[in-house]
């Protein structure tokens, strides 16, 4: 099937920012392809987004095979790839290093790392093939790529480890007009941040209630970097609470 417009995957777009963003790439007229484990929360994605062409697929983005057959049912669908979110994420239990268990580690870097490389790797193949050329892609960084929460090694390893996917994916991707981004949020509001409201650990061992922002501020700069054509790159983006406490934490 064809579509006017461009087409754009987001990953883990059954809630929160990867819902927003996608919801907010829909409305700027691009066909929107839903990735997540849950099936019932895409489709609910799907209804929020109207008129909007969308595909929701049942997707484990740490699973090869998994993500092998949500690229092969995007090119059967729309033919090709514009733009793709690299947004699913997971944490660990908020315990000191010493006590994850393996299962647990291997959890956060299935999702957050693995997942992020199956798809970019697929997106590559696909935007390299198709006429015209090129795409963008985009990866959800995260604050903690730069420095780390209290009890969060899983989560903070792979969000550092995300930033040197974006650079070698804009290195790789330049001689076939496939740019690479990395966004990086703090404190969105959404069900994940919903605990900050009571209070979340801090460096110095105190617990501190933190500011959250509204999480349609990071669906806009998202349609922002997805807008620019791709003679343009916004190479890393930070999108954070004001008030949050970031620059001077620790």
């Amino acid at each position: 099937m064809s579509t006017p417009g461009k087409v754009a995957l987001v990953t883990g777009s059954g809630s929160g920012i990867g819902r927003a963003s996608a919801l907010a790439l829909a409305k700027e007229g691009y066909a929107i392809v839903l990735a997540g484990r849950r099936q019932e929360a895409l489709d609910e994605t799907a209804k929020l987004a109207g008129d909007a062409a969308t595909l929701a697929f049942a997707t484990d983005v740490g699973d090869p095979a998994s993500v092998e057959n949500l690229f092969s049912k995007i090119k059967s669908e729309f033919g090709r790839l514009d733009v793709l979110f690299n947004n699913a994420g997971m944490g660990a239990p908020a315990v000191p290093m010493e006590e994850l268990t393996f299962e647990q580690w291997q959890a956060v870097v299935s999702v957050n790392l693995t997942g992020a490389f199956l798809c970019t790797q697929s997106a590559i193949r696909m935007m390299k093939s198709q006429d015209p050329q090129g795409g963008r892609i985009i990866n959800n960084g995260s604050i903690s790529a730069y420095v780390p929460r209290p009890m969060s090694a899983p989560y903070t390893a792979t969000k550092h480890a995300i930033t040197g996917l974006t650079r070698s994916t804009s290195l790789d991707g330049r001689n076939f007009n496939i740019a690479c981004s990395q966004i990086d949020i703090g404190n969105a509001g959404t069900e994940m941040t919903a605990r900050m409201s009571n209070g979340v650990p801090q460096a110095d061992g105190s617990m501190a209630v933190e500011p959250t922002m509204d999480v349609n501020n990071v669906a806009r700069a998202v349609v922002y970097m997805a807008s620019l054509t791709l003679d343009a790159n916004v190479q890393f983006m930070t999108v954070m609470a004001t008030k949050m406490p970031f620059i001077g934490r620790g």
